[in-house]
């Protein structure tokens, strides 16, 4: 649907249309970037997928998140490891974790890496968009700047 409005010459003038949020998604397991993709586009969200963090890093897109979904186990480089490198290069955009194998210091661990929530698998359905829209919507305050980190157990 276009949106126009008279001008006072007379003529019409369209509206831009709202952009959509765009999200990266990296996970180096095939299945789970497609569902996650699925997922984040049906929620109305822009997605790109990387199958890992050297894919993201090597991208000249690597700037174009509004937010990053990031897998914490990956072959090669982990999701800290990728978060710590995004923000050496001022990737500013909010980055939640997900993981499947949470240890007792991985609030800490995201933390320090500039992580803002961590996500634990399996069922992230509901938690991820409503985690997505939270990051997006409050991007201008930073884990750094907060000095919190949330860790949500999925149902």
């Amino acid at each position: 649907m276009i949106n126009a409005c008279p001008t006072p010459s007379g003529r019409a003038e369209t509206a831009p249309s709202a952009q959509k949020s765009m999200i990266y998604v990296v996970d180096d397991d095939y299945d789970v970037l497609k569902s996650l993709r699925f997922l984040l586009e049906t929620e109305g969200f822009e997605v790109r997928t990387f199958r890992s963090g050297s894919a993201l890093l090597g991208s000249p897109a690597r700037q174009g998140a509004d937010c990053l979904v990031v897998d914490y186990k990956m072959a090669g480089m982990d999701g800290l490891e990728l978060a710590e490198r995004l923000r050496r290069l001022d990737v500013s955009a909010p980055i939640v974790m997900i993981t499947g194998y949470p240890d007792t210091n991985i609030a800490a661990k995201a933390h320090s890496a500039g992580v803002r929530q961590v996500l634990l698998k399996p069922n992230l359905e509901d938690n991820l968009v409503e985690c997505v829209r939270n990051a997006i919507n409050s991007s201008g305050s930073s884990p750094e700047k907060s000095g919190e980190i949330q860790l949500r157990k999925t149902p």
